[in-house]
């Protein structure tokens, strides 16, 4: 049973051709433009107000847009944007190391294992650079060494130092000089900022994104915004496992509404797993938390050569100790990118090396760190990450090596767009994680901030422009049937739940859906695995819609409500990903096939039958698949090797 079946392949008609060097700047000057005079015309919504949505809502407003910014959030400063640590790369080559936008370029095609468009990378390498001199003219503190440079350090899957940081704080910077830029529009009056309204559902008018409608969470009110275009900024979709580095809000309902009107979501099953995690406590927790990559700088992954090794890791001596990483990769060392690190620590512990409750666990040591820069400087670099270790471990790092273990941490799949960031509903744009458009199978280290940055400060102010030279649109009044339906949509499913007489907890559904996620369709995946957990989910939903109570009413601040749609939004969403793992046999990246693995258990590509991005049309039970075919014209695929 294949559980779906195959449609038209997905074209990408927006993409340019010539030298690769050469696209980015021939479509800016191909895609039309609109005049000052009638961007005061067209209405633009922006859903989301992290790196991507507050950078294009920003931009968008200083264009001459009229943009209306809505987020879940009590601020726009709270998108999850904000946590982000390590950093965000560039291809500056400040370092005088060998970088340069090819570089990045190919250490992103192939960190992504050849699974993403080559003419997007590019275009991202070479919009890097632009955004650091953006972020340093807004006052974002990037470190900077003694001489006052711009200081840069190392990240997974790289041999050059390209990595622009702000201590362990990166996003929170970057984030707030976006929502500088963003206050500076709602203060001009170019955008309407609405906090504390979630996105229930898109409307689609003629084909065309029209509007959305949107829930107050603080009166229950529902209310419809209607424009000429949708940009969705929304983020990934981690916590469809329910523990993950994701704040607990975090959801894919936006990006689902839009799925289930017709946008394609392409690559559902690419999901990162990072390495360098606070492993989980036990089984009261509902979230887990990042300890940022640039921490393999300097600290060393290792385990006990002896399995079941309880003793301190002091204790331990040098040559009884096994640094797996370096041993098993050692051109890049404990710098080999997250799929690769993740996969490496859990063969490590399924073989009984593993420290720490439940032998899920391998040390971080900082110890060869301190002794060779001194605990000064070592502060100097991560001392609000080693503080925030303390705090919930209650472990001194920088006398006891950490205890990390993986974690869901990020999505490379989203919704399927083009070159333009437009996805197949004309109207409905898709920027940063929501999208799946840059990264591939897996996502390199200090990549996300890049994106996000990249598509909502300069390529959608760009793209959306040609869309836009068509408006201003007829107008859509609040009573025109797509509208009226939609919102009925909305009612109905707020309605449905809070009359559905049920004994089981929104939360006690979330928590068992994400067990069969990790279980099944985690850092290992096979054939029989995921079809057991296609029909566990298809089992727990049919549960979930019988049994789930929601208490409260639908006009008041009502969070189990705001839990129930998202979790509902999740069973389908999980059983899509599901079906995407399995459909795809090779192993790439994040997505590992146990049938599918070399002699040394490295992932093994299939490119004869599965060099393409699957973009998912909704089906209900049996979704339909797109193939959007992968061409690589500058970086050949190859088997990765990071030895």
């Amino acid at each position: 049973m294949d559980y779906y079946r195959e449609g038209e392949p997905a074209l990408d008609t927006k993409a340019p051709a010539g030298p690769i060097s050469e696209r980015w700047e021939k479509r800016r000057f191909s895609g039309r433009l609109v005049n000052p005079a009638n961007r005061r015309k067209l209405r633009v919504i922006v859903v989301g107000t992290g790196l991507a949505g507050a950078s294009a809502a920003a931009t968008l407003g200083e264009l001459g847009y009229r943009v209306a910014n809505y987020c879940f959030q009590d601020s726009a400063r709270r998108a999850h944007s904000i946590a982000a640590q390590g950093g965000i790369n560039a291809a500056k080559n400040y370092r005088n190391d060998g970088d340069s936008v090819h570089r990045l370029f190919y250490d992103t095609v192939k960190g992504g294992d050849f699974r993403s468009r080559e003419s997007n990378v590019h275009r991202l390498a070479e919009v890097s650079t632009e955004i650091i001199d953006q972020c340093v003219a807004q006052g974002v503190p990037f470190a900077r060494e003694y001489g006052g440079l711009l200081d840069n350090r190392s990240f997974g899957g790289a041999q050059v130092s390209r990595t622009f940081y702000a201590r362990g704080q990166t996003g929170q910077q970057l984030l707030l000089g976006a929502y500088q830029a963003l206050q500076r529009q709602v203060a001009a009056g170019t955008v309407d900022l609405h906090t504390r309204h979630e996105m229930l559902e898109l409307i689609i008018v003629e084909g065309k994104a029209r509007g959305i409608v949107v829930r107050d969470l603080v009166t229950g009110e529902i209310s419809t915004e209607l424009a000429d275009a949708v940009v969705l900024a929304t983020g990934g979709y981690g916590n469809v496992y329910f523990l993950s580095t994701n704040a607990m809000g975090c959801n894919v309902t936006a990006g689902w509404r839009a799925h289930r009107k017709g946008a394609y979501f392409a690559n559902p099953c690419y999901t990162q797993i990072h390495p360098t995690c606070i492993p989980q406590s036990g089984d009261h927790q509902s979230k887990l938390t990042l300890m940022s990559e640039s921490l393999r700088n300097d600290g060393r992954v290792w385990v006990p050569k002896q399995r079941g090794d309880d003793r301190h890791p002091a204790d331990i001596p040098e040559d009884e100790r096994d640094y797996y990483l370096e041993r098993r990769y050692p051109a890049f060392g404990n710098l080999v990118p997250r799929d690769i690190a993740s996969r490496a620590a859990k063969v490590v512990c399924d073989e009984g090396h593993g420290v720490g409750p439940g032998g899920l666990g391998v040390y971080l040591d900082f110890a060869g760190a301190i002794e060779r820069l001194g605990k000064k400087a070592v502060e100097a670099k991560y001392g609000n990450l080693f503080d925030m270790y303390e705090r919930i471990t209650g472990e001194n790092p920088y006398e006891r090596p950490m205890r990390i273990y993986p974690a869901v941490h990020y999505t490379m799949g989203g919704l399927w767009v083009d070159y333009d960031l437009s996805s197949n509903i004309p109207g409905l744009f898709v920027t940063g994680e929501a999208n799946f458009s840059d990264h591939g199978a897996n996502r390199l280290g200090a990549s996300a901030l890049m994106q996000g940055l990249s598509d909502g400060y300069f390529v959608l102010p760009n793209t959306i422009s040609d869309y836009l030279a068509d408006g201003p649109f007829e107008k859509v009044e609040e009573d025109h049937e797509a509208v009226v339906a939609a919102r009925k949509e909305v009612d109905d499913r707020i309605a449905f739940f809070l009359n559905n007489d049920g004994d089981r907890t929104v939360d006690s559904f979330h928590r068992e859906l994400g067990k069969i996620m990790w279980e099944y369709c985690g850092m290992e995946r096979t054939d029989e695995g995921l079809r057991k957990a296609i029909g566990l989910i298809r089992d727990l939903k049919d549960e979930f819609y019988k049994r789930v109570k929601v208490t409260g009413g639908a006009e008041e601040l009502n969070q189990q409500l705001e839990k129930a749609g998202r979790v509902a939004d999740f069973f389908e969403l999980g059983e899509l990903m599901c079906i995407d793992a399995l459909h795809r046999t090779e192993s790439c990246g994040g997505h590992f096939r146990a049938e599918s693995q070399t002699d040394e258990g490295e992932a093994k590509r299939d490119d004869d039958n599965f060099s393409y991005v699957a973009a998912w049309e909704f089906g209900g039970d049996e979704p339909i698949l797109h193939k959007e075919a992968l061409e690589f014209e500058y970086v050949h695929p190859t088997q990765r090797s990071y030895k």
